[in-house]
């Protein structure tokens, strides 16, 4: 119920949970080299460490991280302090920047699939009774039961196609 409260907050949550990502990458790259900043090269690492957790854990299709001139260029508008190396709260913006394109496709996929499936499911339940065996153990399902039902599979084909 917490959660579902926190979801409800909106950006709050959303940044909170991106801070904690960013907060474990930084930390991560902190602790192997001693120093407080990131450079280039240890900027692209964290990229495509980013990138493969998001093409593992994100439902949809593949995502291309930027390229090292992309990466170059993002890092140089996000340093603020024109240090050539990109402290905590650099490395924050600059990874909202990169992703941000990613999370709003994933979105935009997520609320399409979740809002048109049951409808879809819905309209077409009346043909399945011409199913033998099936059609009529569909037809005693409640509508929201069967809509749910079409909406997970359809949800669980897309992850799954997308990381195959």
């Amino acid at each position: 119920m917490g959660q579902i409260l926190q979801k409800l907050q909106g950006n709050e949550w959303k940044e909170r949970h991106i801070r904690k990502i960013t907060d474990k990458i930084f930390d991560h790259f902190k602790n192997e080299t001693g120093k407080a900043n990131m450079t280039f090269e240890e900027l692209h690492i964290a990229v495509l460490l980013v990138y493969n957790d998001i093409n593992k854990l994100l439902p949809g299709t593949h995502f291309d991280p930027p390229s090292k001139e992309q990466i170059k260029i993002l890092m140089q508008e996000s340093d603020i302090n024109l240090d050539g190396e990109l402290d905590r709260e650099e490395f924050v913006k600059f990874l909202l920047r990169i992703t941000h394109d990613t999370f709003v496709t994933v979105s935009r996929g997520l609320i399409t699939t979740l809002a048109v499936t049951p409808t879809i499911a819905l309209m077409t339940k009346k043909t399945t009774e011409n199913f033998p065996g099936v059609g009529k153990a569909v037809q005693k399902l409640p509508n929201s039961v069967y809509a749910s039902i079409v909406t997970l599979v359809i949800v669980m084909f897309q992850q799954g196609v997308g990381k195959a």
